[in-house]
This record gives C-alpha cells, structure tokens and sequence, in this order.
C-alpha cells in the first residue's frame, strides 16, 4: 500500500527516472505554467455563468448570470471536469515560464506535477510540448505533499515546489519540510485575493522574478 500517494500516482512516479544529485524543481501547470482562470472564465461566460472574483476559490464564486446564485459545490467540480476535457490543450501559457524553465533546466531536473484530471494526462502533455516545455509530467489526485516527498527523495538534491495553491504548500511542509517552496499566482485578479501563502518561504507572480528568486537558492545551496 501507498498510503502517501494514490495509487494511480505512485505507478506514474514509478516510471520516473530522475538523475540522483541533480537538483530538482517541480512545478505545478495550472496558473504557474498555463493561464487557468483566463481559460476557466471564458468557458464559464459561454455556460452563463460568471466568475465572482471575491476569494481565492472557486466553491461559492461561480454563479449563474440568471440570478446570480452561486451553484454548488457538485456543479463546480463538473464543470470543472468538462472543461479540462474541452480546453486542456487551448490555455495560453504565462508568460517568461518557457523561457525561465529552459534557463534553469542547465542546472536542474524539472518535473511537472499537475492535477490535471489523469484522463487528460496526454493533452497536458502536448499543451507543454507546443509551449516549449516539454518536461516530464505527473498527474497528480489531491495533496501533492506525498508526491513531492516522493520526487525529492529520488533526486537527493536541492528541490524546489512551485504552486498557486496554498494548502499544497503545507502538504509540502508536512512531508517534505527541506523543500524550497515558492508561492506563484499568474492571475493578477487571482494574486490580488491573497497573500504569500503561510507554508511558503517566497512568493512572486511573474517568471521574472520567480527565475531570480530560485537561482538565488540554488546558488546558496550548492545547486
């Protein structure tokens, strides 16, 4: 049993060769590598339904243009599902993470750690591709903490996490606390609904910066 990881999960992170002593970064896709919620919103307009832009979530913001009701929290994760099956291969990528992955894949393993639903582990896989991001890609279910925990033990090196998902973050540190965790929103909508999430040790929301603030670990940790 893999009580850390499910088991769909573990099997991907089974076939993954990582070069031990490598360093490591592992970044989430949606709203760090591909623009999710400009995607999301456009796909919601089209069903008659808005985004509320009042918190980080999308439970209780999503409502109908009928009547301004959110829907529930059901409806939420069908859609959700229907549009990952639409438009996993149509998000834009945020801008400068080609260009700042390429630049840190010199020094360092890069592995994509997504929740895209795993029956569009493919089309997540040509969306990177066509996007010059062409690193390998796991499909994550639920907390990444156990997966993480997972990767950076392979590696044995110094590992990076990059998610816009606060509670990932604390799943990190929870399983895997030497881990470098950067806190990243694309969205500036998004970004402006919260802070650095508490578990985090940095957080910026362009690549810019972002490519600064790792090599600068990197650099102080023998990477």
């Amino acid at each position: 049993m893999n009580k850390d990881v499910p088991e769909e999960v573990h099997a991907q992170l089974q076939s993954l060769n990582l070069e031990t002593g490598r360093p490591l970064i592992v970044s989430d896709a949606d709203e760090v590598l591909f623009a999710f919620m400009a995607s999301f919103e456009s796909y919601l307009n089209n069903q008659q339904l808005s985004f509320d832009w009042s918190s980080f979530a999308l439970t209780g913001n999503i409502r109908r243009e009928s009547d301004n009701e959110p829907i529930d929290g059901q409806l939420v994760r069908d859609h959700l599902r229907q549009f990952f099956a639409d438009h996993t291969e149509e998000m834009a990528p945020v801008p400068g993470a080609a260009d700042a992955l390429d630049r840190l894949s010199a020094r360092a393993q890069i592995v994509v750690l997504s929740n895209v639903p795993l029956a569009q582990l493919e089309a997540r896989q040509r969306a990177l591709a066509r996007h010059g991001m062409d690193y390998p890609l796991i499909a994550n279910i639920g907390a990444k903490g156990g997966a993480v925990q997972r990767l950076a033990k392979q590696a044995g090196a110094p590992t990076v996490f990059i998610d816009d998902i606060p509670h990932n973050h604390t799943s990190v540190r929870q399983s895997a606390a030497h881990v470098w965790r950067l806190h990243f929103v694309a969205d500036p909508r998004l970004a402006a609904l919260l802070g650095p999430a508490e578990d985090s040790h940095h957080r910026t929301d362009n690549w810019s910066e972002a490519l600064t603030a790792i090599e600068t670990y990197l650099d102080g940790h023998g990477g």
